[in-house]
């Protein structure tokens, strides 16, 4: 579990990365006055790697924080109900 949850932080850690990358480029985009539907398709870009980084976040949050047993029956239905959310916000 532990292995699993430092794979899970590390892969939000370059998640947030990579959109701080994308809104850098927005800001240069829009000092260079770039055609603004290519701006738009880049702002839609970042708000759905947000949603998968916030989907990501709960994931981590309820692995670490909720205090479920591992293996228990709440876990899985925790699971479950990750997975619904992260379907819900993609």
């Amino acid at each position: 579990m532990e292995l699993e949850n430092e794979k899970l932080k590390k892969d939000i850690m370059v998640r947030l990365k990579r959109i701080e990358g994308q809104v850098k480029g927005i800001q240069g985009m829009m000092e260079k006055n770039v055609c603004c539907p290519d701006v738009l398709v880049q702002i839609s870009a970042i708000r759905s790697a947000i949603n998968k980084v916030g989907g990501l976040t709960i994931e981590y949050y309820a692995n670490n924080c909720l205090g479920i047993e591992k293996d228990s029956k709440e876990q899985e239905s925790l699971k479950e109900l990750i997975k619904t959310i992260n379907t819900f916000v993609k």
